[in-house]
């Protein structure tokens, strides 16, 4: 794996395997700083929220989660990142639907996170 140096010693890896779990009932385990959630699958209806949490051993309540989220194969509604709450040893992130009208979710999403350790 190709390593970068950085300034005052610190080394990060450039590209790193990115672990991938399942949620089942809004939640899901993955001990990783990087990895793919794929939901299940989801009929959230327009105007709701969605609320995964991550059980992760590798996160802090001081660390940074970067979330991003996409369709698995939700074909329908308008997908927005609401709240990452990191905490010891979870994150729970909230998706709402905010379409204009009465359109639900109708399928998975994939979210996708990256902790960066705090210190």
């Amino acid at each position: 794996m190709p390593v970068t140096n950085f300034p005052d010693g610190i080394r990060s890896p450039l590209f790193s395997a990115v672990s991938t779990a399942t949620a089942a009932a809004g939640a899901a385990t993955l001990a990783a700083l990087q990895g793919k959630i794929t939901t299940e699958a989801l009929t959230t209806a327009a105007n709701a929220t969605y609320t995964l949490t991550l059980t992760n051993s590798q996160i802090a309540a001081a660390d940074v989660v970067l979330v991003s989220v996409a369709n698995g194969t939700n074909s329908q509604a308008t997908v927005i990142l609401g709240r990452v709450t990191p905490a010891s040893g979870s994150v729970v992130i909230t998706v709402l639907n905010k379409h204009d009208s009465a359109v639900a979710f109708n399928g998975t999403l994939v979210i996708s996170f990256r902790v960066f350790k705090a210190g």
